[in-house]
This record gives structure tokens, C-alpha cells and sequence, in this order.
């Protein structure tokens, strides 16, 4: 099967594709549009594989999509503007890049005629919940531009399908944290400036709530939904791995030798949403269960940034300078 995977330099991205690489016999295109947070550096380990193609191109670009989509089977769509507080910030380019992407997207697939069209979306579109976990009839609450923008997506790319058959299957994943990871992500962020000496900012009272999943079982829990989801229905990825932002400040502490005194207490994000949670009760249904514990696989990300700062210190420079 040939796959078009859309933001696969980026994080999430580049790790499905050596996951689809190192497991199946299956051909990529990657395409990417190359923003700050992807780089044909995250494909390093698989670039020279011959079943792997590499296109830049912004999905928002018609043209560009026209022209790298035909001749693929699949599509997993996970190009996206992604970090909260950016779109705090500039809300603009995350309705273009989510929305707008998603509809040209969906419309030149709908007329190439696609085998499958998985959309990748995240748990924040359900907003904030008190107790208990969203399920994947719940509705929408977005409190953020950027979750906002990718609840629309979700809605544009099942509209199509009820409108036009386009068979598209949707994933809702909650945090996640790996190699490769942009530092500016909480993990990673605080990784690295811990590694450079710094303090760590903690929103509030750090006591927001995360369910955190490692990169590599949303990368099976992804292929596994799209093998055998059912289209026209939306599956939810998590690790069940609760934490508040506190706890995971302590984590890292911890690995890394430091103290309270790397904690520095600053003034709660607008809108910040209070507690993230879903039941995942629909994708296990499917075969697919988390395979890492939260431990081993913090302190294997944590293990990589120590040991990868060539990789991360230029990417560094650049969050400091946006």
C-alpha cells in the first residue's frame, strides 16, 4: 500500500514513519511544509529507505496536494498547528493550517478516490472534564483557538465523508511526549532547559491534568485504527497515565539532580484547561493496548535529550527567538 503522510517531519509525524518503515512493507510520501517544527533531520534513521519519498508542500496549497496525492491508497492527515500557546498568540495560521488544510485535503482525496483518509485530531477538542473520561460520542467543547481549529477540522473531514463517502476515520489522541519531540512541548522544554541550566516555568499550581502517552504506542494505536477502524467513526488513543503538571515537574527534577529551586511559578495560561481525560475502551476493542509504562518511557525520553543535544540546541535558539 502507498500511504501520503501529511506533517511526517513533524514529531508524531516522523515517528509514524519509522514505525510504518521498520514494521510493514508499505510505501510513504511524506509531505511537509517545513515550519519551524519539522525537519527531514526527524527521518534521519529511515531518509534512505527507497520505499520513502519525501515532498515539501503546505496542505493548505491546492495545487501542491493536486499534484502529490495521486497514486496513493491512504491517507493519514497529521500536518497541523499544534501548540497551545502559540495560538494564544496567532490564531490565523491555525485556522488555516487545520482547517483549511483539512478541507483541501479531504476534497482532492474525495476526487482521487482514496482507500482510507485517517484524520489524526487530539483529546483537547472535548475540552475540560472534572471527573470521569470523554468517550468518542461526547460533544465538542474546544476552549482553545488551537483546539477550536482542530475540531473543526474533525467536523470538516466527517462532513465529507457524509457528504461525499470519503472513508474517513478519525483518532483522538491525548498528550504525548518521545524523541524528537519541538522544545518547546512541556517535556521537552523542561528537559532541555534544565540541561542548560535554567528554571522551569509552572503555570498556577501545576495542578492541570495530562493523560501521557509515549509517541510509539500512539504510532500503534494509529496503524491499528488504520487497519481495522470502521469508517465514519472516531477512535480515542490514551496510556491512562494521569498526571498533573506538578508531578511530571518532579519527575524530571529528579532524573535530572535538581531541586525546587529550578521551579519558577508564573501566572496561569488564559483559558487553561483544567483536566484532560478519555476512555479508550473502543481502540482496545481493536487489539490495540499501551505497551510502555509512564516510567520506562519517561526516562527513556529523558535519556534521549540528554544524550541528543546536538539534535535539540539549535531548535533551542529558535523558541528562544519567536
Amino acid at each position: 500500500m502507498r500511504i501520503f503522510v501529511t506533517g511526517g517531519a513533524g514529531f508524531i509525524g516522523s515517528a509514524y514513519v519509522r514505525h510504518l518503515l521498520e514494521r510493514t512493507d508499505d510505501e510513504i510520501t511524506v509531505f511537509d511544509a517545513l515550519t519551524y517544527a519539522g525537519a527531514w533531520s526527524n527521518l534521519d534513521e529511515v531518509r534512505h529507505d527507497p520505499r520513502l519519498t519525501l515532498v515539501q508542500g503546505s496542505v493548505a496549497d491546492r495545487a501542491a496536494v493536486r499534484q502529490a496525492l495521486p497514486g496513493h491508497q491512504a491517507v493519514v492527515h497529521l500536518a497541523a498547528e499544534s501548540h497551545v500557546d502559540r495560538s494564544l498568540l496567532d490564531a490565523d495560521v491555525f485556522v488555516r493550517t487545520n482547517c483549511d488544510g483539512t478541507n483541501v485535503m479531504c476534497d482532492i482525496a474525495t476526487q482521487i478516490g482514496v482507500d482510507r483518509f485517517l484524520h489524526i485530531s487530539t483529546d483537547e477538542v472535548y475540552g475540560s472534564i472534572e471527573e470521569g473520561s470523554f468517550v468518542e460520542t461526547d460533544g465538542l467543547q474546544p476552549r482553545s483557538p488551537y483546539s477550536a481549529a482542530k475540531a473543526g477540522a474533525d467536523l470538516i473531514a466527517m462532513a465529507y465523508h457524509e457528504t461525499y463517502e470519503l472513508p474517513v476515520v478519525i483518532t483522538r489522541s491525548s498528550n504525548q511526549f518521545g524523541p524528537y519531540q519541538f522544545p518547546e512541548k512541556l517535556i521537552p522544554f523542561f528537559v532541555t532547559t534544565l540541561l542548560e541550566g535554567g528554571k522551569v516555568p509552572l503555570y498556577g499550581d501545576g495542578l492541570n491534568v495530562r493523560d501521557w502517552l509515549f509517541v510509539e504506542d500512539n504510532c500503534r494505536g494509529v496503524q491499528t485504527v488504520l487497519n481495522h477502524g470502521k469508517v465514519g467513526e472516531v477512535y480515542n488513543i490514551g496510556a491512562g497515565n494521569e498526571r498533573t503538571n506538578r508531578e511530571i515537574t518532579d519527575v524530571i527534577l529528579a532524573a535530572l539532580g535538581k531541586d525546587e529551586s529550578s521551579v519558577d511559578y508564573v501566572e496561569d495560561r488564559m483559558g487553561h484547561d483544567r483536566r484532560y481525560s478519555i476512555a479508550t475502551a473502543k481502540t482496545e476493542a481493536l487489539g490495540w493496548a499501551p505497551s510502555m509504562t509512564f516510567e520506562a518511557a519517561i526516562e527513556a525520553t529523558i535519556a534521549w535529550y540528554v544524550d541528543h543535544r546536538a539534535w535539540w540546541e539549535p531548535l533551542r535558539e529558535r523558541v528562544k527567538n519567536r
